[in-house]
């Protein structure tokens, strides 16, 4: 197996569109609570830090929380979306057909997120995707998040794979810094969910489409490879 023999995604806005089902639960919570609903292209801006911080910024936009309005609100967020995660979400197209050929090229596959790990792995599993990895990690798997490196670096770990070999696929600006902080070349989707200007994101290389990633992965190894 040559360079790299290990590939970590991002998973929301990166190999799901998890928009819809992440609005409907957080505006059954701001209902419940009688409040405004909010648009889906608001909740596309909450989207990276977690589940928490996205009940906190649909609450700020609403009128604001205590912290204790705010742990009542997650929680029951939590139950709402964990109960039905994948009704609206769909994997982004290329993805299934991708990860089959990564798979079969021999690739270690992993996840990296910063949603939760319960409804990282039933999101998987409704979307047929739970086969392709052989390490999961969620925003609560470790004490630490993106955009510390500590997940990815579990990843690598479970997949039995060093920095040196790996790169990481992500959409915004915490995988980047995940990334750079662990010394793992980024590969930028540019369809996501990133809150940053895309051209103030570093990566090794950037795609519009995801079944563009086998073909970059080809190249950034021919560039990595040892010049005679």
């Amino acid at each position: 197996m040559g360079w790299p023999r290990a590939v970590v995604f991002d998973l929301d806005g990166t190999l799901i569109d998890s928009v819809p089902d992440l609005a409907r639960s957080l505006n059954i919570v701001l209902a419940e609570n009688g409040r405004k609903t909010v648009a889906l292209e608001q909740v596309r801006g909450f989207i990276g830090d977690g589940g928490t911080k996205l009940v906190e910024r649909g609450l700020a936009a609403t009128g604001g929380a205590s912290p204790e309005q705010l742990a009542a609100a997650f929680a029951r967020f939590l139950e709402i979306y964990e109960a039905a995660p994948a009704t609206l979400t769909r994997p982004y197209p290329g993805v299934l057909a991708t990860m089959k050929r990564l798979q079969q090229d021999g690739l270690r596959l992993g996840i990296c997120t910063n949603k939760p790990h319960v409804a990282t792995l039933a999101v998987l599993s409704a979307l047929g995707l739970d086969g392709f990895f052989g390490a999961v990690i969620g925003g609560d798997t470790l004490a630490q998040r993106k955009p510390d490196p500590a997940p990815l670096h579990h990843a690598l770990e479970r997949l039995e794979t060093g920095a040196d070999a790996a790169v990481m696929v992500g959409d915004n600006e915490h995988d980047g810094a995940a990334a750079a902080a662990a010394g793992v070349p980024f590969i930028l989707v540019t369809y996501g969910y990133a809150r940053v200007p895309l051209h103030e994101l570093p990566a090794a290389a950037r795609i519009d489409r995801f079944d563009e990633v086998p073909a970059v992965l080809a190249r950034l190894a021919r560039e990595a490879a040892p010049s005679n």
